[in-house]
């Protein structure tokens, strides 16, 4: 089962073992006829409705897509049962906080950085590669902001959580 929150309105969807144009939404059943217009956009019929969807922009990290059905844009945000089990274990994605600190996600080697002290960095920015048995590894920014303090240097060896980046 997953929740899907269109504009503030929550729907428990739930699909069935053989496809996904059959399940409940809400614990009523529901059937839906579809076809693919193009990459972007479908016709669906739904209670003997017709809907032309169109997708208009995802977020695959933060879950969300961008729809617009029948002209009217919708942002429809998606969670599933793990979403649910992070969130009541308290453990759910800060993104709403602000991150003051990036640690080292694995040991590694610093191999490059992309940043230096005082830059303003976007969320999602390339901020240094780190190899970690043999593979480099793209780290970048959890947050907006601005880079307070930059505590590695190329070539340095850090072991896994070792601060490597302040954030103001």
């Amino acid at each position: 089962m997953i929740k899907a929150n269109i504009n503030n309105q929550i729907f428990e969807i739930a699909f069935s073992d053989n496809h996904l144009q059959e399940g409940t939404i809400n614990n009523k059943p529901f059937c839906i006829d579809s076809s693919k217009v193009n990459n972007n956009t479908w016709h669906i019929i739904k209670d003997n409705q017709s809907y032309n969807i169109e997708i208009l922009k995802t977020d695959r990290e933060n879950k969300s897509i961008e729809l617009k059905v029948n002209g009217k844009v919708s942002v429809v945000k998606i969670s599933d049962k793990y979403d649910e089990l992070l969130k009541n274990l308290g453990l759910e994605n800060s993104s709403s906080k602000k991150v003051l600190e990036l640690k080292a996600p694995m040991p590694g080697l610093v191999i490059s950085i992309s940043a230096k002290d005082g830059d303003t960095i976007a969320k999602g920015d390339t901020l240094l590669v780190l190899e970690a048995m043999k593979m480099e590894n793209i780290i970048k920014s959890p947050t907006d902001g601005v880079i307070k303090k930059i505590h590695i240097s190329k070539a340095t060896a850090v072991e896994k959580n070792q601060l490597l980046i302040s954030f103001l």
